[in-house]
């Protein structure tokens, strides 16, 4: 569950008033569940829920009318913190999540792919909690595919590199995390598609990385695209990587149309506070590079690289 306050400044020290605040539900999955349900895309979200905050996430799920299958863990799920001051700077607390046994770890993955049939999207998201679960977006992945269902994976770090070679048909790297995960310095848009280029060399068929107020870059079998959004004012970047995912999803998941509408969702995530509505903002402008130039794009810079991972799209 996500409690965002918003304030005017952050002052070290100090006791700070906030003159607004709310609680959303949230995670990964869970923002990009509620975009494809605001925007009247058939959606079910499969989270573990425990303890209180479990029971909360439930209830504002059922609230908003999302259709959700809560499988019970023993232990809390967690609360996080987003501190957003007036000039658009948030800061993020995150607790520490539970851990799953191998009981809760199993009907995770039952449940899941329970819902997805042949044609359908399973979007995995987040980082896995501890416990017996270092197998579980592999598992889903297999088992996906004998569903013929197609699947998009939203993580980082050891998660994602291990489950590369099952080749999911979608991941969707920040800068940060496609820094990390190929030991490449991401100076320029160029460096950018050379990473994405080494994640399909692993085993992803189509990469999404999205680099913040740069925009995005595609790359899959239709080619090589880059895009941007223009945003007169950003409010908040929380959920925004999310709200692209979703919209990329609705748009079809292929070729320039897709990231067109990945964007104008990501544009609109930005200049709203919260993550509870994500959808395609009406005045949003989407520029696209049918043909990425990568002699342009190798000197192309790319800020993106140089901010943390929590500020990017």
């Amino acid at each position: 569950m996500d409690r965002t306050m918003c304030i005017d400044q952050l002052r070290h020290g100090d006791v700070i008033r906030s003159h607004r605040s709310y609680s959303e539900p949230s995670g990964k999955g869970v923002n990009v569940a509620v975009a494809l349900h605001a925007n009247s895309i058939d959606v079910v979200t499969v989270l573990p829920a425990g303890g209180f905050t479990g029971v909360q996430i439930t209830e504002m799920l059922s609230d908003l009318g999302v259709p959700y299958i809560a499988v019970p863990i023993a232990q809390e799920i967690r609360s996080n913190v987003s501190l957003v001051e007036h000039n658009a700077t948030v800061t993020k607390i995150n607790e520490v999540g539970p851990s799953l046994d191998v009981a809760e770890a199993t009907s995770l993955v039952r449940e899941a792919l329970e819902q997805v049939g042949a044609g359908d999207w399973l979007v995995l998201c987040g980082t896995l909690p501890d416990g017996a679960v270092e197998r579980l977006y592999i598992d889903l992945v297999k088992g996906a595919r004998g569903r013929s269902a197609r699947v998009a994976v939203d993580t980082s770090g050891k998660p994602l590199r291990t489950v590369l070679p099952y080749r999911p048909d979608l991941v969707k790297p920040n800068a940060g995390e496609l820094a990390e995960l190929t030991g490449r310095a991401l100076e320029t848009l160029g460096d950018v598609v050379d990473a994405a280029e080494e994640l399909r060399r692993q085993g992803a068929r189509t990469v999404l990385a999205s680099l913040g107020s740069d925009g995005a870059i595609l790359l899959d079998d239709s080619g090589c695209y880059f895009g941007q959004a223009r945003v007169d004012r950003v409010v908040s970047a929380v959920g925004a990587g999310d709200a692209l995912l979703a919209g990329f999803l609705a748009g079809g998941a292929n070729g320039p149309q897709a990231l067109r509408e990945g964007l104008a969702w990501a544009a609109a995530a930005v200049q709203q506070e919260g993550t509870l509505y994500r959808g395609r903002g009406p005045r949003t402008r989407v520029d696209i590079s049918d043909d990425l130039d990568r002699n342009r794009a190798l000197q192309e810079p790319c800020t993106a690289a140089g901010l943390p991972a929590g500020s990017l799209v």
